[in-house]
């Protein structure tokens, strides 16, 4: 093939788009473009999918009501079992911390800094959901990382949407009863700011009534 074939100029255009597609892919998920998540003072969407340990398959349960198509059959709030991670069920317990991540590439680690958390804030439930994560990857970065907190999938990517996603990972906070606190992080802390944002959530859900388990 020499540059003047007229494929030429077809493999180029292509190769210029799928170069512009790229670089759209890795600006939506590495930085913030005007989305920062559920607002503070918005109940934290329901949803209910996969556990990363477990051997349950199958897309988000996003639905509010019952049959709603390609939502789900039930309630989000209402699909729970052992191999299901259910926002609806965390925020039952207590405050939560929630961190929405691609498992690619450095936005994985936020699950070894929430994990770093865990005995430092008891009460507080921390959770992690890879979109559109590989399963083997997720169980091997579970089982590397000693992760006592749920780790689950997003199959088909529907809590993008759903929380706002346009960065990784995205942290979000909410007290007890599922109603965000503050904005959530759109890139990874450090170690030291996460402990700082906990440490506020733990201290305004308190102020409003919530109590540590003893």
């Amino acid at each position: 093939m020499t540059p003047t074939d007229p494929r030429y100029g077809r493999y180029v255009g292509l190769l210029g788009l799928l170069i512009v597609v790229l670089i759209v892919v890795n600006a939506a998920l590495t930085k913030p473009n005007g989305v920062t998540g559920v607002e503070p003072g918005h109940r934290l969407p329901p949803f209910a999918v996969p556990l990363a340990l477990g051997t349950l398959n199958g897309d988000a349960d996003v639905a509010q009501h019952a049959d709603e198509g390609a939502s789900g059959r039930v309630p989000a709030c209402s699909a729970r079992g052992p191999q299901i991670l259910n926002v609806c069920q965390l925020y039952e317990r207590g405050p939560v911390v929630l961190a929405l991540f691609v498992d690619a590439g450095a936005c994985s680690a936020i699950v070894s800094d929430l994990q770093a958390l865990v005995s430092s804030f008891p009460g507080v439930q921390f959770a992690a959901v890879a979109i559109k994560g590989d399963r083997s990857e997720l169980r091997r970065l579970a089982r590397s990382r000693g992760l006592s907190m749920p780790l689950g999938i997003d199959n088909d990517g529907a809590l993008v949407a759903l929380y706002k996603v346009a960065s990784c990972p995205q942290v979000t906070f909410a007290y007890p009863g599922g109603v965000v606190q503050s904005k959530a992080l759109l890139t990874r802390p450090s170690r030291a700011t996460l402990y700082a944002r906990v440490s506020e959530l733990v201290a305004a859900a308190r102020a409003r009534g919530w109590r540590e388990p003893s």
